[in-house]
């Protein structure tokens, strides 16, 4: 069992870059473009209303970690450690490192891996509209994207 709850947490991490991938594709640019709108416009500001979509995903972790732990059902705690931990890459990534939404922290990556997913974020980044945007990743990026 031990195995297959290692299996699922990191599973659970990748798998986390498609949903998080489609969600901004189709939900955060199509039907729920009015909590992503302010991330696109507006600069500096400590809340945004995008960070709508940030509660949503925590949830989603700490209901499957709690749940899990108070139910014994292993899988389900893996699953949701393993959102966790894509959230905290997330946060990492695209709050600290790309929007320095921390002021205090400067990190100037030159890993050619983080150079490459700070590209694609930029030209993600380059419309202030829900249209045309591209790149929906948030922790991987085609090599395209490459300096």
């Amino acid at each position: 069992m031990i195995v297959l709850s290692i299996i699922v947490f990191f599973a659970t991490v990748i798998f986390w870059e498609f949903v998080a991938y489609v969600m901004h594709k189709y939900v955060m640019h199509g039907f729920g473009w009015f909590f992503h709108e302010d991330h696109h416009v507006t600069g500096g500001r400590k809340l945004q209303k995008n960070d709508f979509y940030t509660i949503i995903f925590a949830s989603i972790s700490f209901l499957a970690i709690f749940n899990g732990l108070q139910f014994r059902l292993i899988l389900l705690a893996s699953f949701g450690f393993g959102v966790a931990l894509y959230g905290v890459g997330y946060f990492l990534f695209h709050d600290i490192m790309f929007h320095r939404r921390l002021k205090f922290i400067k990190f100037r990556p030159k890993n050619p891996y983080l150079v490459r997913i700070i590209n694609a974020h930029r030209t993600h980044h380059s419309t202030t509209t829900k249209l045309h945007a591209k790149s929906f990743g948030f922790l991987y990026a085609p090599k395209k994207y490459n300096s």
